[in-house]
């Protein structure tokens, strides 16, 4: 089973982001895959001043997941699509999932915020597991895979064969970003696709933005933390993976005990 994942330039507008998904689709279609997975809020793109970045109008974003949904039924292939949504009258950071018949499978809303995104979203309450073209997976998005591992713990133990990652980091106006794949100078997030990966025993396919000064690539991880592919730093493009959904036993994840934790009396 191959799965894939895009790097796609930032976005110059809601019209740019879904011609850069459509590409990226199809290249992923024609390539094999089942699925592919885009950054963090790339419709209409992350927000880079979180306090003054302008909302856009709900029905902006209702035609923007309908022509995805188009998309991914002439591409054929199932779609993660993050992007901002509102939701009765609440804002919020989400990663839609559309099968490749370009149905609206649900969506993963982000529980768990960065401190500076408080005041942009609002966090979703729940998580959930996603099936389609015989795939199991979970979604965790940016924040939540870096610093709340028990995220990615909770999809491996109910049944995720991958963990999906969308995420942004980086800049394309200030820098100096990394230049080396894993450096030990880089920040930590790229051993944190290792580690949720190792630790769980499970898949962890990471989707990052190509920005001119990236602090972390776009990267598949598998079960043992090996880095089955990784993209080039600042190189938009696409990376795909032939994945052995079985090899994602999620052993480790099973065998965690959480009452081992509660305090000694």
């Amino acid at each position: 089973m191959k799965i894939a994942i895009a790097s796609p330039t930032y976005p110059a507008s809601i019209e740019d982001a879904l011609a850069q998904i459509d590409r990226y689709a199809g290249q992923a279609a024609d390539a094999g895959a089942v699925i592919v997975c885009f950054p963090e809020s790339y419709v209409p793109g992350y927000p880079l001043d979180l306090g003054s970045w302008p909302r856009p109008a709900a029905s902006r974003l209702a035609a923007a997941l309908a022509s995805a949904q188009q998309i991914a039924a002439r591409r054929r292939i199932a779609l993660i699509l993050p992007m901002d949504w509102w939701e009765g009258g609440r804002f919020l950071n989400v990663a839609m999932v559309i099968d490749a018949h370009g149905r609206l499978l649900g969506m993963q809303i982000k529980n768990q915020l960065d401190p500076s995104e408080d005041a942009r979203w609002e966090p979703g309450t729940a998580r959930q597991i996603f099936d389609t073209g015989g795939l199991r997976f979970g979604i965790v998005i940016c924040h939540e895979g870096f610093r709340y591992p028990e995220t990615v713990r909770w999809a491996a133990r109910n049944g995720a064969q991958v963990v999906f990652h969308p995420h942004f980091n980086g800049s394309d106006t200030q820098g100096p970003g990394n230049t080396e794949w894993f450096h030990p100078s880089n920040p930590y997030y790229e051993k944190a696709f290792m580690m949720r990966a190792l630790e769980n025993t499970v898949y962890f396919a990471s989707s990052n933005c190509a920005t001119r000064y990236p602090e972390s690539a776009s990267a598949i991880m598998a079960p043992d933390g090996s880095c089955l592919v990784h993209a080039e730093y600042g190189r938009p493009g696409l990376i795909i993976a032939d994945i052995e959904p079985a090899r994602a036993t999620g052993y480790l994840a099973a065998r965690y005990k959480p009452g081992s934790l509660d305090m000694q009396r």
